[in-house]
């Protein structure tokens, strides 16, 4: 749980699952939408991979990224387990 949130405190991180929310994209689409290095991006898609929220396929000279939801959601609905919400109060 904590590589998720620790993956998910960058805004650009957060950004680039918003933009796998479309659909596949390789890694060069998705780093031509910031004004930051690649050796940056790279960082960003390895926090996110080994958090398990983003999922790597290489096709031939280019790496294909798409989106894990089920992490997500296994994350979120654990924390809000931790939190008590949908808990009946007695």
């Amino acid at each position: 749980m904590d590589s998720v949130f620790d993956a998910l405190a960058h805004p650009t991180r957060r950004r680039i699952l918003e933009l796998l929310k479309g659909g596949a994209r390789t890694a060069g689409e998705l780093a031509d939408a910031f004004s930051v290095s690649k050796p940056t991006m790279s960082n960003h898609f390895a926090k996110l991979r080994e958090a398990g929220l983003i999922r790597a396929e290489q096709r031939g000279t280019s790496i294909l990224y798409t989106i894990n939801l089920s992490v997500l959601d296994e994350v979120v609905m654990g924390f809000m387990g931790r939190l008590g919400v949908g808990e009946k109060e007695e």
